[in-house]
Formats: structure tokens, C-alpha cells, sequence
């Protein structure tokens, strides 16, 4: 499972799709003007959301 820690405050998360209760892993997304988004991923039933933020930023994954 991926955990999302802010390098800021230290504050760090895991998650786990709702749907099937899989951790969610670490992944990106390619946008259409070329920039990359941090994500978290399903496995399973392929959903996406937004990885977290935190004091602003993207919250650092480390696996």
C-alpha cells in the first residue's frame, strides 16, 4: 500500500478504495497539454482519485 507523507508537517495517510476495500497504489496521469498529476490507483477496480494534499501540496509516496 502506498503512504502519502507532507514533507512539510509529517502528517502521512493510507488509503483503500471503498468499493472493494483494495489498498490503493501509487500511480500518474498524463494530462492532455503533456503534464503528469500524482494519482492513487486501484488494482482492482481500476478507480482513480486525486493523490492527497497537504499544507497545500501533493503529499511525497513513498512504497
Amino acid at each position: 500500500m502506498a503512504t502519502y507523507e507532507c514533507t512539510s508537517c509529517g502528517m502521512a495517510v493510507n488509503a483503500s478504495c471503498a468499493n472493494c476495500n483494495t489498498p490503493l497504489v501509487d500511480d500518474s496521469l498524463t494530462l492532455e497539454d503533456g503534464n503528469k498529476v500524482q494519482i492513487s490507483l486501484c488494482p482492482d477496480c481500476s478507480g482513480k482519485i486525486k493523490s492527497p494534499m497537504c499544507c497545500g501540496v501533493d503529499m511525497a509516496c513513498r512504497l
